[in-house]
């Protein structure tokens, strides 16, 4: 039983796409897409940069987007593939609900630049920070976190749930810190400081939630062909007027992917593909299940080769 996932912010770099965008007219069709709904060419910042532009958060969330889509295209003129389920982290659910039919890769292109903006705004830059930490269990972090923020009296929590011994967290500067400083003492091996421009996923990011909330009413999604298994509670949804909700709730939300891909082996999955730039996902699947079977692809030649092995799968 197959999972698609989609990656989320972190996962660009420049000339991801290109010869997707050369090798194959559905594929060339998202970007083209994506560039009339933006009005810039986004396809040409994916593929030339200026880097420091596609890092930025309101153009780099519709680009892994829509290198994304224009991947799971590519390998659709191969193959017919039918997924059981589909999810991203953070943003690469847009994507997962692009892949589900439940909103066009266009529209969800111009949603997530203002997705990307609002998250920008929501906090002023250099008053909020992310870190990684590793080697402690959630609960061990969670419990940090709760302390911190009752010490400094400032917002700090899990962000990312990402595997059993990797939690992100997100909040202010000192908060964070101090949060680091209490997960170590209780047992946690290292804390990366994340380069990244606001602290997503935590309380701080409210305004942000609201203002995606008013986007999303001038939006209609459609019901999900496959169902998406959700960051917000790590279950399956395919009822379309629960979407604007749960995306809504995502933004201040921790994404729980360790529970997401426990979920989806729950239900059956035997195989997950990450689709979009890098691996990430792919690594984290390892060290989250390691009886899951795991590929990705976000080239042509990485397309051919896991249409070869899912077509093999289905004979």
């Amino acid at each position: 039983m197959l999972a698609l996932l989609f990656p989320g912010q972190g996962s660009q770099e420049v000339g991801m796409g290109r010869d997707l965008y050369d090798g194959s007219s559905a594929a060339r069709a998202v970007f083209d897409a994506a560039d009339a709904a933006l009005g810039f060419s986004l396809s040409k910042l994916c593929f030339e940069g200026p880097e420091d532009e596609l890092r930025l958060t309101e153009k780099q969330q519709p680009a892994i987007l829509t290198t994304s889509i224009a991947a799971l295209r590519a390998l659709e003129e191969r193959l017919s593939i039918r997924p059981a389920y589909v999810a991203g982290h953070s943003l690469g659910e847009y994507s997962a609900l692009v892949a589900a039919g439940a909103i066009a890769s266009d529209s969800a292109a111009a949603l997530v630049n203002a997705r990307g903006r609002f998250m920008q705004e929501a906090v002023p830059e250099g008053e909020g920070a992310m870190a990684a930490i590793l080697g402690a269990t959630p609960e061990i972090i969670r419990d940090a976190c709760r302390a911190a923020a009752a010490e400094i009296g400032q917002v700090v929590s899990p962000a990312n749930y990402n595997s059993p011994a990797q939690t992100v967290i997100a909040g202010a500067v000192a908060a964070v810190e101090r949060a680091i400083a209490l997960a170590k003492q209780a047992g946690a091996k290292k804390a990366v400081a994340l380069p990244v421009s606001a602290p997503f996923h935590c309380a701080l990011m409210q305004p942000a939630a609201d203002k995606l909330a008013s986007e999303m009413a001038q939006l209609s999604f459609s019901k999900p062909t496959v169902p998406i298994v959700t960051n917000v509670e790590a279950e399956p949804n395919d009822e379309a007027e629960r979407i604007p909700a749960l995306l809504e709730q995502q933004v201040t939300a921790p994404v729980r992917f360790n529970e997401s891909v426990a979920r989806l082996a729950s239900l059956g999955v035997t195989h997950v593909l990450e689709l979009g730039p890098g691996r990430v996902l792919s690594g984290l699947v390892a060290r989250i299940d390691r009886g899951l079977s795991r590929s990705s692809a976000s080239n042509l030649s990485e397309i051919a080769e896991v249409a070869e092995v899912l077509a093999s799968d289905a004979q």
